[in-house]
């Protein structure tokens, strides 16, 4: 199979075997899988757009071979659609080119249709063959690297156990617990932890339409051979893959209370003409983190309902404005972050659908201790055990206070701060970390909440 062949019948994503490492740069026009009139178009306004540029500028905009390029300057200049204005150099890469009236008029109705200039985009058939040989379900970690990427959280045995194969299973994990205990941690570490670089295009093209898929947001390019961004293959006369397509690391996207329905599909903008690729394709190949799942602008179960079909098909389904439907990968593994109890959210028949349930419980005494003195030892402070014996007497059990994973680092903030603002030296006595500990847990006094029940009254 090539990425030029389209799928039929229900299977839309069939098994493949695996294919080429790179994608092929395009020898001709076909190979690209675009009409000569889309290319024709993209360079008319990239001249419009832009303004003059040489034959070898064209071809980096554009990001097609200068020799595909060159014959359709030919045609153009023919056409008498385009002409050479001057030279930077030999042979006609170095040709400067520029709009004649005729082809200004063409640049300018094809702009009326699309405002996109950039990158040429990908065929949507090329975009899901690639997704699918570079598939996050390849990956696969062991035990090993699991200890070694989450060997600097103080975790539990039973949680390292458990996220060994949430993480191969490459679906969904639901990731819940108090706050403060690392649950966000935890998500961050497995996107880093999965690691490697896939290759996105710029821009993918539905039936003429064109949706943006890479977004510097979201996505970090691996550079090519000491390159600054991956556009240093155009000065080499043949680029080593498809610069359509862009290097990344596997990219990790995470949306919280924000998130709202609508931007799970494509986003059109009716001024430019064209789309933007709603979060969960961004992800395609990476992570998805949902965080503080339950707070979003819809309730739970309308956000779980419109991943059903892409979390058991492994396929999602994306709407132009005419109307039309198009499947695209779910290719991410999806994670789900909260500190709300799982069946207030949502019931056992939406939970049965996300494969993975995390609970990150509150960090034991040994745990929190070594916490403590983690952060110690990453902030350069003293440890002492008589610090944690102090906050849990004097806090945790003198006030039904639970102890989180987060409370080490947040004191020691404060005990930090405490020390700035005396000048005083780093000693962890009990001055410092009531100090400390009265400002983080809001402790008040019995005659300030006298005070509080006499305003109430008034």
């Amino acid at each position: 199979m090539t990425p030029a062949q389209t799928t039929t019948g229900t299977d839309l994503f069939p098994s493949v075997s695996r294919g080429p490492e790179v994608p092929k740069v395009p020898e001709g026009l076909e190979d690209t899988g675009l009409s000569q009139d889309a290319v024709i178009q993209l360079i008319l306004k990239t001249l419009h757009v832009q303004g003059a540029k040489t034959g070898h500028g064209i071809a980096q905009s554009v990001r097609l071979p200068f020799q595909l390029v060159d014959d359709l300057l030919l045609s153009l200049q023919q056409r008498q659609l385009v002409e050479v204005t001057g030279t930077q150099g030999h042979g006609r890469g170095a040709y400067n080119y520029n709009l004649l009236t005729a082809g200004r008029d063409m640049a300018r109705d094809a702009l009326e249709a699309s405002r996109y200039v950039g990158p040429a985009p990908v065929p949507l058939e090329h975009f899901r063959f690639w997704i699918k040989e570079q598939s996050i379900r390849r990956y696969r970690v062991g035990r090993e690297q699991i200890r070694d990427g989450f060997g600097d959280l103080v975790l539990a045995e039973e949680t390292l156990e458990q996220l060994g194969p949430a993480i191969n299973s490459a679906r969904s994990l639901f990731i819940h617990g108090h706050p403060g205990n690392g649950k966000t941690a935890i998500a961050e570490r497995i996107s880093k932890l999965i690691g490697g670089a896939v290759f996105l295009p710029y821009a993918v093209d539905i039936d003429g339409e064109t949706m943006i898929v890479y977004d510097p947001v979201y996505h970090e390019r691996v550079q090519e051979d000491g390159g600054e961004d991956g556009q240093s293959a155009f000065v080499r006369s043949v680029p080593k893959f498809d610069q359509r397509f862009v290097m990344i690391k596997r990219p990790t996207v995470m949306v919280g209370g924000e998130l709202t329905m609508e931007q799970l599909d494509l986003q059109y903008d009716h001024y430019s003409k064209f789309y933007q690729a709603p979060f969960q394709l961004k992800a395609t190949g990476g992570v998805l983190i949902v965080d503080d799942f339950g707070r979003q602008r819809m309730r739970p179960a309308e956000l779980l309902n419109r991943w059903i079909v892409p979390l058991e098909k492994e396929v999602d389904y994306l709407g132009l404005h005419t109307g039309v439907k198009f499947p695209v990968p779910f290719d991410t593994l999806l994670i789900f972050a909260t500190n709300l109890k799982p069946h207030d959210l949502v019931d056992e028949a939406f939970l049965r659908r996300i494969h993975y349930k995390l609970r990150v419980a509150s960090p034991t005494r040994e745990q929190y201790e070594q916490i403590f003195k983690d952060v110690c030892t990453e902030r350069g402070i003293p440890f002492t055990p008589y610090a944690v014996s102090h906050i849990y007497e004097a806090y945790y059990d003198k006030m039904d206070i639970w102890p989180r994973g987060c409370h080490p680092r947040d004191i020691l903030h404060h005990v930090e701060a405490v020390w700035a603002y005396e000048g005083s030296p780093p000693t962890m006595s009990a001055e410092y970390l009531d100090r400390a500990c009265r400002a983080y847990f809001l402790v008040i006094k019995e005659d300030e909440l006298a005070q509080y029940s006499m305003e109430g009254t008034r």
